[in-house]
């Protein structure tokens, strides 16, 4: 029996020649729903070609093992794991576990094992780690080029100076300039170089998020294609692949309290290598850390999921800190897709299923559009938190 490691290609080999002879999602008049049938008789048929020719896939390599461990005697976040594969396969119980996480938690480990989608996404992600190393390694002067002041209000290159004159810094890659639904915002050439492996990235996370916005519609007790058609990649949104990289630094309580925040949008895939990342326990109002896992995303809900299901769904306070010991002596680096409703979607309570049954506030709902929402929330006068409370505003 030939044994192909997951790195040479094999079962990606045969998945993406059929994603990109079939390339649907850029050409077809389809709906979502279409569009995930399609998709999973791509993955169904990819895996049908690995069997028969009787080849062993190997999970991808990841680089966890390069780095010091995360000790074993801190304590950490009780995240449920769901198989990525269970849910491709409709599995009942993975999903009403999924389902569950998203109700209490607001966060999960998403197994990627067993499925060529989330071996893609791995392989890609290792990729676009050492991507994001090189990228913070450029000359400052050649990333400022590169600003929000110059580029975009919300993406390019933003960085904190810390006292030492190191820098915590992002860079964020809209999703539509990917896609093709605009005109491209400037990048440095070792970004345009890497364009064709941030087009699968992308597409591939749009493909996990969206098998998992169809799951929540069947749990909500939606009309499939009442979320999706909030979430459409050809449409504009704020969307966006970040580079993260935080210097070695002390701990201070202070940043960590201003770091505090829920995500803005819908669904959140993190890939991280380091410790550092903390949920605020929802019951106890600890924090604790969050381990990574290899093979493992980490994913979470955004507000967007709290507005549509009238506070079903929860999206949970968490923060960055400096990781445990030893891994404090490095600099994290943390690779995240951040999906959004699209710009013009309104925020607010969705009509239908168990959406119905829950009750209404005497407060008036705030409203406004998606991009409204980021902008307020990121640059305006609305920073703070969003719970199924409502928003916990910062000073």
């Amino acid at each position: 029996m030939p044994l192909f490691p997951r790195s040479s290609g094999s079962f990606e080999y045969f998945h993406f020649q059929l994603l990109h002879r079939y390339d649907y999602t850029l050409t077809a008049p389809m709906n979502e729903t279409e569009k995930t049938e399609i998709n999973s008789t791509i993955v169904l048929l990819t895996r049908a070609i690995v069997d028969t020719l009787g080849i062993v896939v190997m999970a991808p390599a990841t680089t966890h093992h390069l780095y010091p461990p995360f000790p074993a005697n801190i304590p950490t976040a009780p995240l449920v794991s769901v198989s990525l594969a269970k849910l491709e396969a409709s599995d009942g119980k993975e999903s009403q576990a999924f389902f569950d996480s998203c109700k209490s938690l607001g966060f999960f480990y998403l197994d990627t094992s067993n499925s060529p989608l989330g071996d893609a996404l791995v392989s890609e992600a290792e990729q676009l780690h050492e991507l994001q190393k090189e990228f913070f390694r450029l000359a400052h002067e050649e990333k400022e080029d590169y600003a929000r002041e110059r580029v975009d209000p919300f993406f390019g290159y933003r960085h904190g100076k810390l006292s030492d004159g190191q820098r915590n810094e992002t860079y964020n890659m809209r999703k539509d300039d990917f896609v093709g639904n605009c005109d491209a915002l400037p990048h440095p050439d070792l970004i345009k170089d890497n364009w064709p492996l941030l087009q699968s990235y992308v597409r591939h996370c749009r493909s996990v998020i969206d098998l998992m916005i169809t799951h929540l519609e069947v749990h909500l007790q939606l009309p499939i294609g009442t979320l999706a058609g909030l979430h459409r990649i050809n449409e504009r949104s704020g969307d966006h692949i970040r580079f993260n990289q935080r210097a070695v630094q002390p701990y201070s309580e202070g940043d960590a309290k201003e770091g505090e925040h829920t995500d803005f949008g819908t669904l959140t895939i993190l890939f991280n290598w380091l410790g550092g990342l903390q949920i605020r326990h929802p019951e106890t109002g600890e924090w604790i850390f969050v381990k990574p896992v290899p093979g493992h995303a980490i994913v979470n809900l955004g507000d967007s999921l709290v507005k549509f299901t009238a506070g079903i769904l929860r999206s949970n306070v968490h923060r960055v800190v400096v990781p445990p010991a030893p891994q404090d002596q490095i600099a994290r680096n943390s690779l995240v897709y951040f999906s959004r409703p699209e710009d013009v979607v309104v925020l607010r309570r969705l009509k239908g299923g168990l959406i119905d049954e829950q009750p209404r506030s005497d407060v008036p709902e705030l409203e406004m559009t998606s991009q409204e929402w980021i902008q307020r929330r990121s640059l305006g006068d609305l920073k703070g938190v969003y719970t199924h409370k409502g928003l916990e505003l910062r000073p």
